[in-house]
């Protein structure tokens, strides 16, 4: 079946966007600017306050399903508004996970690549599968399980491409390691939000945009308060602006303003999360939960390319075995496999039937035909 126009602009909108997301990211934090009282050049290294401006771009989905809704108001459009009441307190657990998780994503991300860092993230398929067994009571096929196995293959391949490639001062052995490990670890918290989620959430059939938003605005609110405390908090290495604190929201802002680039690069992360959003959602809904599967394949390989060709990391041919059997993991893991085998079924023909062909020369005429 041919897409549509729209079906094509809505994939190609979450592939563009969902790249411009990491690499806008990547893309702010290779900046070098003086800081506030005259401080030397460092890196833009504000991994805190990059995740509040995410958490902006998704509480901007809350704009959106309100704009939607007020289009609808005068056509009966059930898919706007809920079909029962819920509180929107039932959000604040998982935004508390995401917000932990994407944190600790963007810390990571200063200290491995933009390629190794949306490979890594494939990891959620491994403990969203465990805590699915252990929390929900799911039971998973076979598939699934080969689709885990294969996962922590794949990982394993990359982990061992980052360790043998090699490294310069921004990023040291130990840092790009360290930064390995804290996406991992991000996963097993963006499992537990995914659970939370289906627990929880799912059985009130909130507007997916609405949930989005109504999430990116606990995030938004809660991590702007904790910026404040973080500037106070010591983080030794872990620290990248010269106040030697957790975040320093003062010192990025000083470093905006002597690199007005960097404000492109942060207003990218940000807008980018918003349609990324909605291209995912509307491609869920116009298309199918594998397209938008393939697709997030696919930016992987399209952030890759652009960081090469950018010069932000060398080629290891290790990354390119690591992949493919991460996307041969999530392919099992989400069933891609079946239509393909069900294809070749309905394409060979029946053992019986070809048994009988072979007994007959072949003909197709019934033998008890009399017309």
């Amino acid at each position: 079946m041919a897409w549509t126009r729209y079906q094509l602009f809505l994939a190609g909108l979450m592939l563009v966007t969902g790249s411009i997301n990491t690499l806008s990211a990547k893309w702010a934090d290779n900046f070098t600017a003086e800081g506030c009282g005259g401080s030397q050049e460092h890196s833009f290294q504000h991994p805190f306050l990059q995740a509040v401006g995410m958490f902006l771009g998704e509480f901007s989905c809350l704009a959106a399903f309100y704009l939607l809704r007020c289009r609808a108001a005068g056509q009966l459009d059930s898919s706007i508004d809920p079909q029962q009441p819920f509180n929107p307190l039932l959000f604040l657990p998982p935004a508390l996970c995401d917000m932990t998780g994407t944190s600790l994503m963007y810390v990571a991300l200063n200290m491995t690549s933009a390629s190794s860092f949306q490979m890594l993230r494939g990891a959620v398929i491994i403990f969203t599968g465990l805590f699915s067994v252990a929390f929900l009571g799911r039971r998973l096929v076979l598939s699934q399980w080969l689709g885990i196995l294969a996962t922590i293959a794949g990982l394993v391949v990359v982990g061992l491409a980052d360790f043998l490639s090699k490294h310069d001062n921004q990023h040291k052995l130990s840092d790009v390691i360290t930064g390995d490990l804290l996406i991992i670890m991000a996963q097993v918290i963006v499992s537990i939000q995914m659970v939370l989620e289906e627990k929880f959430v799912y059985k009130h059939n909130v507007h997916p945009l609405r949930a989005v938003g109504t999430e990116g605005l606990f995030g938004f609110v809660i991590l702007s308060l904790l910026l404040v405390p973080m500037y106070y908090i010591p983080a030794g290495s872990f620290s990248g602006n010269p106040h030697g604190s957790l975040e320093d929201a003062l010192d990025a802002f000083c470093q905006v303003g002597r690199q007005p680039l960097i404000s492109l690069a942060l207003l990218g992360n940000i807008s980018s999360i918003a349609f990324f959003n909605f291209a995912g959602i509307s491609v869920t809904k116009e298309l199918s939960a594998t397209t938008r599967m393939v697709l997030d394949s696919l930016r992987t390989v399209v952030i890759w390319a652009l960081s090469l060709a950018l010069g932000w990391e060398a080629f290891h041919g290790l990354q390119i075995l690591g992949f493919l059997i991460l996307l041969m993991g999530t392919a099992l893991y989400n069933g891609l496999h079946r239509p393909l085998l069900a294809r070749l079924a309905r394409a060979r023909p029946p053992a019986e039937e070809s048994e009988r062909e072979r007994l007959l020369g072949g003909t197709r005429t019934p033998i008890n035909d009399a017309s």
